[in-house]
């Protein structure tokens, strides 16, 4: 979820600063306030949710003093200078230094407004950016985006973690949408290789000249990248629909492969999307390229394989949505948790990100249900809640589950709020988020 962005106000008049702090509460925004550049530093690290907006005239350390010091902790963090009359130079001088913007005293409020949310879109966009190379490059934080208790999930997150150690070249496959190329990055992120270079190559997005350019070289000189071999070195190679590969294409790779002996110096980890009804990655690629990308293997569940998974994927996907979009997020009935239970998903968790951003967007006109939504995905769906395939009691148990976690995030772990809503004793609800694995302290 994108964080919210602060606005950090510097000046040394308690006037000015309950003023410009009034001005942006009114336009929405999370304003905090300092006295001194001195003290605004003790708050304002490297990693500050927000923008700052400074005076540069201020006893003690002026506002160039505090803006080369915010630009050393930084330079990414945009910071607003206000200048009294005559200081148009040394705004000019702020602008070399690194500062976003400046506002000359006395300045127009809806002036400032708009350089708040110009400077405050360009934090977040760097704020989202840094969070994407650590979740990256972070094991933990991929690992957490395998969700699910399922016994196939717990198996996903095992096999990653101990393949994870090994050197080998790995083979995954699975239906498509089912997060292959997250485990891939997961792979690589809880390995050895970890801070070294992580490429991915699409074999199907290349004519076989192109491909060949792109994997082994020669690149011209005009050419910004090296060859995807050599740009991977000493990381992980990553080569999606493996199964594209001409037979020319696999001999090659198995010759560079074989050239680079044991311990293997860039590891290659091999993605298969087979479709066809009956073919495999085995068939597809001559043996001896199979056996050298296949001794380590995993292979990605279905969505459909992964039990009540669906329901806190389902309900992850529409927070996160109904966040973007500003609205609440849609409720799910019994009978929708069944019917969400019991679809085939051949689109796996792609399809059920579509579906949940469906979801939430009719939920916000106000029309339709997501039955109606599954319906369409799935003609042979079932309007009504059966219990083909599963006892009714493990449907119950999932959408009371869903419930109680929905509620408890909702109420942000407040207990006496979830019982309150719920209707449930508090024995009641403490055995029940024993019996389902949820804890208070998730929510909170």
């Amino acid at each position: 979820m994108t964080q919210a962005m602060k606005i950090a106000i510097v000046d040394d008049e308690q006037d000015m600063r309950q003023s410009i702090s009034q001005w942006l509460a009114l336009s929405g925004y999370d304003t905090e306030t300092f006295g001194s550049a001195e003290d605004a530093l003790k708050v304002l690290g490297p990693e500050y949710p927000g923008i700052v907006i400074s005076d540069i005239r201020m006893p003690g350390m002026d506002g160039m003093q505090f803006l080369k010091k915010l630009m050393g902790n930084d330079s990414a963090l945009p910071v607003i200078m206000i200048t009294g009359h005559g200081d148009v130079p040394m705004a000019v001088e702020a602008m070399r230094v690194g500062a976003f913007d400046f506002l000359e005293k006395p300045f127009n409020p809806d002036r400032m407004s708009d350089l708040a949310k110009k400077a405050t879109g360009a934090r977040r966009l760097v704020m989202d950016n840094r969070a994407l190379r650590r979740e990256l490059s972070d094991g933990t934080q991929l690992m957490s985006k395998l969700i699910g208790q399922s016994p196939v999930m717990e198996r996903l997150r095992e096999d990653i973690l101990d393949l994870g150690q090994a050197d080998g070249h790995v083979l995954i496959d699975g239906e498509t949408g089912t997060g292959k190329t997250l485990v891939a990055h997961a792979l690589h992120a809880v390995g050895s290789r970890a801070g070294k270079k992580f490429v991915l190559v699409s074999c199907s997005a290349f004519e076989e000249d192109a491909l060949a350019k792109r994997l082994f070289g020669p690149m011209m000189p005009e050419d910004a990248q090296l060859p995807a071999m050599e740009e991977a070195r000493g990381g992980t190679l990553v080569l999606e629909d493996i199964e594209a590969l001409s037979e020319t294409m696999q001999a090659r790779l198995l010759s560079v492969i074989n050239e680079q002996g044991t311990p293997a110096e860039t590891r290659l980890v091999a993605i298969s999307n087979l479709q066809e009804a009956g073919r495999t990655s085995e068939d597809a690629l001559r043996s001896d390229l199979f056996y050298r990308i296949a001794a380590l293997r995993i292979t990605v569940p279905p969505l459909r394989m992964r039990g009540e998974d669906i329901l806190t994927l389902f309900t992850r996907l529409s927070e996160q949505f109904a966040e973007e979009y500003g609205c609440d997020t849609p409720q799910v009935t019994a009978q929708e948790a069944a019917q969400l239970l019991q679809a085939p998903w051949p689109g796996n968790v792609r399809q059920l990100i579509n579906l949940a951003e469906r979801a939430v967007l009719q939920s916000r006109r106000g029309a339709g249900t997501i039955s109606s939504l599954l319906m369409n995905d799935h003609e042979d769906m079932q309007p009504v809640m059966t219990t083909e395939g599963k006892p009714l009691k493990e449907y119950v148990e999932a959408f009371e589950r869903m419930l109680i976690d929905n509620t408890m995030r909702r109420h942000r772990g407040s207990i006496a709020s979830v019982m309150d809503e719920l209707c449930l004793p508090r024995r009641t609800l403490n055995e029940k988020m024993a019996k389902y694995g949820l804890q208070r302290s998730d929510y909170l």
